[in-house]
């Protein structure tokens, strides 16, 4: 008979593989190393923009890195990532540092603006990858600290 105290593993470990995935998601994405990212992606990946539109696919992905990447220079700091018992849905928060480098179309003018932001994510993973991301964070908190 199990006690409270001992430890089972189920020989899955579903929850563990699925945070090292979110874990190596945000080391990627901290890197630069855009191609490590895609990697990890489904090829109908779901990505919900904050405050835009639902794109498909790893080539719109790569799309918005490369845009993120002539845009912003950031790096996410404070991560904690949080998975559902089957490892199939994760929730990551952190803090984003980050630098308006260059306009991005619909925004303020970019001259080197600094910004520190509370950010979000929530994931669906499969077997084929990541499925879906949806990022989040305060769009009026970041016009506010770039001077829009």
């Amino acid at each position: 008979m199990a006690k409270d105290t001992d430890v089972r593993i189920d020989g899955t470990r579903e929850e563990d593989r699925a945070t090292e995935r979110v874990l190596d998601y945000y080391a990627a994405f901290n890197r630069g190393d855009w191609a490590a990212m895609l990697a990890l992606l489904d090829d109908a990946v779901v990505h919900d923009l904050n405050q835009g539109p639902r794109e498909t696919g790893r080539d719109a992905f790569d799309a918005f890195l490369q845009r993120m990447a002539r845009c912003y220079r950031e790096q996410l700091r404070d991560i904690v990532v949080m998975v559902s018992p089957d490892g199939r849905r994760a929730a990551a928060e952190y803090v984003v540092h980050g630098e308006y480098l260059a306009d991005d179309e619909g925004l303020p003018r970019a001259h080197g603006q600094r910004y520190v932001l509370p950010g979000g994510a929530f994931f669906e993973l499969g077997p084929a990858g990541i499925a879906r991301v949806s990022n989040y964070y305060n769009l009026q908190d970041w016009l506010e600290q770039v001077g829009a």
